[in-house]
């Protein structure tokens, strides 16, 4: 449930940009993103506004992220997992474990939705390891 006590927008912020210099850095993560992201400012500042409305309600995201990751070719369970590892990493280190906490939670369930898209769109396969629960 979105908390607007839980972090602040600095908090926020701090997660999501040191989580994409992470992924802009991945040898299999960073070539996929670099290609379809034109605009890494106006990115950050939207998954900013995702992740503000997702952990404290703000409600700033609108917007149906699913079309836009089933399109993508090519993904594959490794990549997914690859993403939420990183993204548990960058969140450990956060200051506000409280947020931390929660927000990989989100992310695992983002992550599950994604991936069940995906594999809808595009293969029937199996839960991988780490996104099959919760």
């Amino acid at each position: 449930m979105p908390d607007p006590t839980l972090c602040t927008e600095e908090d926020i912020t701090h997660l999501i940009h040191a989580f994409y210099a992470r992924v802009r850095e991945d040898k299999a993560l960073g070539f996929i993103f670099d290609a379809h992201i034109d605009d890494w400012n106006r990115h950050l500042a939207r998954m900013v506004d995702f992740w503000s409305s997702i952990l404290r309600g703000t409600d700033r995201f609108s917007g149906t992220p699913m079309p836009r990751h089933v399109a993508l070719p090519d993904l594959n369970a490794e990549l997914f997992q690859r993403w939420l590892k990183l993204f548990h990493q960058t969140a450990a280190e956060q200051s506000n474990q409280a947020m931390a906490e929660q927000a990989c939670i989100m992310a695992d369930r983002i992550a599950r939705s994604l991936w069940m898209g995906y594999q809808i769109n595009h293969h029937p396969g199996v839960m991988p390891v780490g996104l099959s629960h919760g």
